[in-house]
């Protein structure tokens, strides 16, 4: 189900991510982008918002790095080298996806047999103008009108 489709540019990231911390239904994120439309930069801004001073890099070596939030910590994932679901359970993604921390995790098609019942999906693409449209969705079965009424829609 669809939450809402934002159009922004670059420039506009910090409010974007206010707006999906607000709307999100759950702390798990996954990110739906091609390389290079700026998922890492999104996922920055989130973790500012979430109130870290952590300098936010990618984990595309790491698999996983954390950040000090205000109230607590948040993960971001990076799967583009992982070979399977193996590999994942090898390093331990159950004891990540069973926390109540939020969770940013790009790549996530490496796992979808692993992951839980209740996650957002961001869909971000570039347009020809370079600005970008994101759209988050919810698998939420349980979500109801009362909580979004209709779809939001913010263009």
């Amino acid at each position: 189900m669809e939450i809402f489709t934002k159009t922004y540019q670059l420039n506009d990231i910090e409010a974007v991510a206010e707006i999906i911390l607000q709307n999100a239904s759950s702390k798990l994120l996954l990110f739906d982008a091609d390389m290079g439309v700026g998922k890492t930069t999104l996922i920055k801004a989130l973790v500012k918002s979430l109130g870290s001073m952590d300098d936010v890099k990618s984990p595309t070596f790491s698999l996983v790095n954390e950040y000090e939030t205000t109230n607590s910590s948040a993960f971001h994932f990076d799967l583009y080298r992982i070979e399977d679901e193996e590999e994942a359970l090898n390093f331990g993604i159950e004891d990540y996806l069973n926390t109540d921390h939020w969770i940013f995790m790009e790549w996530p098609d490496k796992i979808l047999d692993l992951l839980p019942s209740d996650f957002n999906t961001i869909q971000i693409t570039l347009n020809p103008d370079f600005s970008r449209t994101l759209v988050l969705k919810t698998n939420n079965k349980e979500l109801t009108n009362k909580k979004y009424g209709e779809k939001l829609k913010i263009i």
